[in-house]
């Protein structure tokens, strides 16, 4: 069984993010979502509630959801994974990713890191301009589905 992870924070998921873990199930017999808890950073929503709104927005898709702490190839050695999945939407993001990526084959030379590009109708969108944009109290169609949408609105 090919297992992934897909990690992020999520705070929160956006389209792009289901865009692209939709794309990976098509390569992978099973998928991880995996939060990252990482001290010091400021999140919109706690670990918790992040879970549970990606567990909302893939209930039409099967994967799991969990949250980790430490690094991620000790997430993936644990939950047996042998890929981690991420998305791209520019080139600045690969440069990034692609650091990340050759620390984890440092780490773990046997897990492989698989890059996919997001639609061109979500390149320009992130997690931070979402909270940014539902704090100006802007119109959230197409970005989030919608069950972030209203716990945007509760925050905010």
């Amino acid at each position: 069984m090919k297992i992934a992870i897909y990690p992020g924070s999520f705070d929160p998921i956006t389209n792009g993010h289901l865009d692209v873990l939709e794309r990976a199930l098509k390569i992978f017999d099973k998928i991880i979502v995996a939060v990252g808890e990482q001290k010091g950073k400021n999140y919109m929503f706690n670990t918790d509630e992040r879970v549970n709104l990606i567990k909302e927005s893939t209930k039409h898709l099967e994967v799991e959801v969990k949250s980790f702490k430490g690094t991620l190839v000790n997430f993936a050695e644990q939950e047996q994974a042998t890929a981690i999945v991420r998305g791209l939407r520019a080139v600045s993001d690969f440069d990034h990713e692609f650091q990340l990526a050759l620390m984890n084959r440092k780490l773990n030379k046997e897990i492989e890191t698989v890059f996919i590009m997001t639609r061109g109708m979500y390149s320009y969108l992130s997690s931070s301009i979402v909270k940014e944009a539902a704090q100006l109290k802007a119109k959230l169609v197409g970005m989030v589905p919608t069950n972030v949408e209203d716990a945007l609105k509760e925050k905010c």
